[in-house]
């Protein structure tokens, strides 16, 4: 552990060092997703109390935002079942212990945590798995299952049991899932992971023989039906979304090699486990078409991996990002465990991040997982505080789904309350639509005449939903001026009003 903690004070000395030169705007960018994934299937809540889970969920996003996260992707669907009130599924037994069973007292983690996290400023994104439908067969189903009324759409490969991918009426019955989590919740996005088609089994074959002779007339081969089974439900999905929410994102985080050079001379120089072939996942079609609205392939390996080396996946992903938001997925643990094979000395953390914010197309990452950035595992959360994410930054936007600002606030003023406290007060913009509606504010501060840029993050003091920042008790001597600025649902960010101030 001493050895650990040398290493990685190390990884900061260098870290501050090697990016020293860099202009302001690129060593601590203002607009970055910086996410965390907070999953469900490890069984981290199954069975604890409702108040002691509620706390723990709150410490777990204290931590998080204090390490500069500002997106949380939430596990809500593990296996046809629900951490949320389902009309259609049973409560999760990754929640209660016995699928079907409410929790008691009764409550609903996803409404909980989106409250959480948009109190703290984090963006909430609801994950699901869409064909997972058992994780272990030795599991039991609740008569509320799907697979009760509806056995015949579900197969059985290895320990699994699956929606069948090529049935039409799955990817209809999987969108009236989304359908009622996008209409019901606040949710600021919809995230599916890497599961599609099963990772394969050596020398088991995927049982789709039945629905490939019904449905599958017109394909040369079963692998292009496959992915098409997956395009068509990606596409609907996404279109499902849209016409409910139009402000919510639909975001996927594949597997990280796309194809292999030997079998796609477009490929990656790896030699791999491909989303393509393998998991019948046509992602760079689905960024193509305007499918998904953002991609997080699971980079998980370190610099120097023989088959599929981090530093070749980055570069090869930032150059196919298909014209769509791109955010790499990390592994702590990974990170923290490899030595920066330039120099041995420190871990791969300095390295990677340095990588990740050298492309344009790469707009921030994901950890992987949440809790071992709140365990501050090869004290990684300390490398994110005191120097990756030392200032906040706000959610990239999303222009291809609206790139209107909404309008400036108005009537700004500072008064003077009880006690001698001093607050400014302003007044929401108008609004016509929900997308124009401001939803927070971003509060800025400059000390005397200082030029003001808000193209620089050291200037934020917070963001907040309310209409009214406290301002700090100072000697009432020193003059700054305060700027806010109105934020919409995609985070356009409107026109500046300031107030000269002394404190």
């Amino acid at each position: 552990m001493k050895l650990r903690n040398l290493l990685l004070l190390l990884a900061l000395c260098w870290a501050a060092g090697a990016t020293a030169q860099l202009p302001e705007g690129s060593r601590y960018p203002k607009r970055e997703f910086r996410g965390a994934w907070i999953q469900a299937v490890n069984g981290q809540f199954k069975g604890v109390p409702t108040e002691t889970l509620k706390q723990t969920l709150v410490n777990q996003l204290n931590s998080l935002q204090e390490a500069g996260i500002n997106a949380i992707i939430f596990q809500v669907r593990v296996e046809a079942d629900a951490l949320y009130g389902s009309r259609y599924e049973p409560w999760s037994r990754y929640l209660t212990g016995v699928q079907g069973q409410a929790p008691s007292p009764l409550w609903d983690p996803m409404e909980f945590m989106i409250e959480e996290c948009h109190k703290r400023g984090m963006e909430f994104h609801a994950w699901i798995n869409p064909y997972r439908a058992k994780t272990s067969l030795k599991s039991e189903l609740s008569p509320l299952h799907p697979y009760r009324e509806h056995p015949e759409w579900f197969v059985t490969y290895g320990n699994q049991l699956l929606f069948d991918p090529g049935l039409p009426a799955c990817a209809d019955y999987i969108c009236k899932i989304v359908s009622d989590i996008v209409s019901r919740y606040d949710i600021d996005a919809l995230h599916i992971d890497d599961y599609f088609y099963p990772y394969p089994i050596p020398g088991v074959a995927f049982p789709d023989d039945a629905s490939f002779a019904r449905y599958g007339g017109g394909f040369a081969n079963k692998a292009d039906w496959r992915r098409s089974n997956v395009n068509l439900l990606v596409k609907k999905m996404h279109d499902t979304i849209r016409a409910i929410k139009p402000w919510v994102k639909f975001g996927v985080s594949p597997f990280g090699i796309y194809r292999n050079q030997k079998n796609d001379p477009l490929g990656s120089a790896t030699n791999g486990l491909q989303n393509y072939d393998d998991l019948y996942a046509d992602v760079l079609l689905w960024a193509r078409k305007g499918w998904i609205d953002y991609n997080i392939p699971q980079i998980y390996w370190e610099i120097g991996h023989r088959a599929a080396d981090y530093e070749t996946l980055v570069k090869w992903w930032a150059k196919n990002s298909e014209n769509r938001p791109l955010f790499i997925g990390q592994s702590v643990m990974n990170t923290i465990q490899h030595a920066d094979p330039q120099t041995p000395s420190i871990n791969q953390l300095p390295r990677k991040m340095a990588l990740q914010r050298s492309f344009q197309t790469i707009g921030g990452s994901c950890q992987w997982y949440a809790l071992a950035v709140v365990q501050n595992e090869g004290r990684y959360r300390d490398a994110l505080m005191s120097e990756y994410h030392k200032y906040p930054a706000l959610v990239p936007t999303f222009p291809f789904m609206d790139n209107e600002a909404p309008g400036k606030v108005r009537k700004m003023k500072k008064l003077r309350m009880e006690g001698d406290e001093e607050v400014l007060f302003w007044t929401a913009p108008k609004a016509e639509t929900e997308m124009d509606r401001a939803i927070r504010y971003v509060i800025y501060r400059f000390e005397g005449k200082e030029k003001v840029d808000l193209d620089d993050p050291s200037h934020i003091v917070t963001t907040t939903a309310d209409t009214f920042y406290k301002l700090p008790v100072k000697t009432g001597k020193t003059k700054y001026r305060y700027v806010v600025t109105a934020l919409d649902r995609l985070h356009n960010e409107s026109k500046a009003v300031s107030k000269k101030v002394k404190l």
